[in-house]
Parts: structure tokens; C-alpha cells; sequence
């Protein structure tokens, strides 16, 4: 039986880059060749890993960034542990949608811990973008979230940082622990249970 013990959504504005820097963690890779697609609802996947020795399955559920999705998107927010946020530096229209994806995310889910990402690093690096969304404004909007990363899903960078800062924050809250050992115990004894009633019912 399979489990997720951190939940994880991405929140952001269509083209900003959520789906690619999910792939670009879960999967390694950055599809520079595919046309872009419109996340429908939410898309979901996962990743095993480490911190502190232990292994924790982090599941992610990429959501829709267009404005006529925001009623389905709420849906993905409850039980979420974290929350990351993404904006295009050289957008203002995403920067500005970012605070309407936070204020609902809280509605939802006031104690989620929220991470603001700035993507397409490589290319405001490489001056094939301008930043729009001046540096103050953001590291100011940041200090009262969890963490802020400017990433690139071409190159790789930032991104594993990203996701472990949030994994080790996860582990170290006492109460998301406790609720990750219950949600284990309670599968273990399902799968125990079910193991019986499948040796109970075998003729081989």
C-alpha cells in the first residue's frame, strides 16, 4: 500500500514553470523541445527521500495556473504541508497573482509552510529575460515564509535545495511527525491485515 508522508503543491501562474521544475526534480530532465501544455486541475507525483538518515515519501501535486481553473485548484490545497509558490521574475502579472495563490492556500491550510520560487534562473542569467520584480520587494515579501529559491529547470540549479530545504523542515515539525507515525502505524496494520486475510484464503 502505497503512502505519502509530506504533501507538496505548486501554486503559480500558467508559463511560469511549475510542471518543468517538477520534472526536472522527480524526473531529471528538462523538455526545452515540447509545446507548452496547460496543467488541467492538478497533476501528481512522487519521490522518496532522505533527511536525517530517514526516508520520507514526499507526494506533489503540480496545479493548474489559469484563472479558470481556481475553483478546482482550492480542492489540492487541504492537507498540504508545504506549499511552493513560483513566479517569473520578469513577470509582474505573476509576482502580483502570487499573493491571491497565497491568501487562498491560507484559507485552506493556515499553518502550510510556503516557499517562493523565482524560475527561468538560466535565462534572466543569460539576459534573454529582464527582471521586472524588483529583488527587495521579494526577499522583504519572503521573511515571513519559509524559505525563497531562485531556480532554473534547464540547469538543475537550486532545485534539489529547494525541495530538501522543505523535506528537513517537515521532518524537524514535531506535529507533522506525529501525524506521519500515526498515518504509518495505521497502514502497517492495514497491510497486516490484509496479509492474513490473503493466507487465511489460499488453497495453493
Amino acid at each position: 500500500m502505497s503512502r505519502c508522508d509530506f504533501k507538496v503543491v505548486l501554486l503559480g501562474s500558467e508559463h511560469v514553470g511549475k510542471t518543468s521544475l517538477v520534472l526536472r526534480f522527480v524526473h531529471c530532465r528538462f523538455n526545452a523541445d515540447i509545446p507548452y501544455q496547460n496543467t488541467v486541475g492538478a497533476a501528481f507525483c512522487a519521490k522518496t527521500m532522505q533527511s536525517n538518515g530517514k526516508d520520507f515519501n514526499i507526494g506533489i501535486w503540480d496545479t493548474a495556473g489559469s484563472e479558470r481553473y481556481d475553483s478546482l485548484t482550492k480542492i489540492y490545497y487541504r492537507g498540504a504541508h508545504a506549499a511552493i509558490i513560483c513566479y517569473e521574475p520578469s513577470s509582474t502579472h505573476s509576482w502580483t497573482r502570487l499573493r491571491h495563490w497565497l491568501q487562498e492556500l491560507r484559507c485552506v491550510e493556515e499553518n502550510c509552510k510556503v516557499y517562493l520560487c523565482g524560475t527561468k534562473k538560466d535565462l534572466l542569467d543569460s539576459g534573454h529575460i529582464t527582471r521586472a520584480v524588483d529583488e527587495d520587494l521579494v526577499a522583504t515579501y519572503a521573511q515571513g515564509l519559509s524559505g525563497h529559491f531562485f531556480t532554473s529547470s534547464k540547469t538543475g540549479e537550486n532545485v534539489d535545495e529547494l525541495f530538501q530545504k522543505i523535506v528537513d523542515d517537515c521532518a524537524a515539525d514535531v506535529e507533522i511527525m506525529k501525524n506521519v507515525e500515526v498515518m504509518r502505524l495505521q497502514i502497517q496494520k492495514e497491510e497486516e491485515a490484509y496479509r492474513a486475510r490473503s493466507k487465511q484464503y489460499c488453497f495453493c
